[in-house]
């Protein structure tokens, strides 16, 4: 027998939309992490190398930092605001409550 089967066919059955949410969740945290770690690594590079070199110009990871900033952005509303479906049904939830 498929073990694919045996975990379907549990009393614990998964909800889809739950764990395409799990999912978006934890791609979110890894991507922020990922972001934290690159940012410090260049932040570091930039002050190590002005400090060397007494010359604090322009830092240049400010790009980085902002660019991919929107992008973890974009992706925390999309983890975090709720999909769609379940907007509909606080909605239609407040309607049947308001009569």
């Amino acid at each position: 027998m498929d073990n694919q089967n045996n975990i379907n066919t549990g009393a614990q059955q998964r909800d889809e939309r739950l764990w395409k949410l799990a999912k978006r969740r934890a791609e979110f945290k890894k991507h922020a992490l990922t972001y934290l770690i690159i940012n410090a690594f260049l932040w570091g590079f930039w002050a190590f190398n002005s400090y060397r070199h007494s010359d604090f110009d322009f830092p240049w990871p400010v790009f980085v930092t902002l660019g991919w900033g929107v992008g973890l952005a974009i992706s925390y509303i999309a983890a975090y605001s709720g999909n769609v479906e379940s907007l509909r049904e606080k909605e239609y939830d407040k309607l049947i409550n308001k009569n």
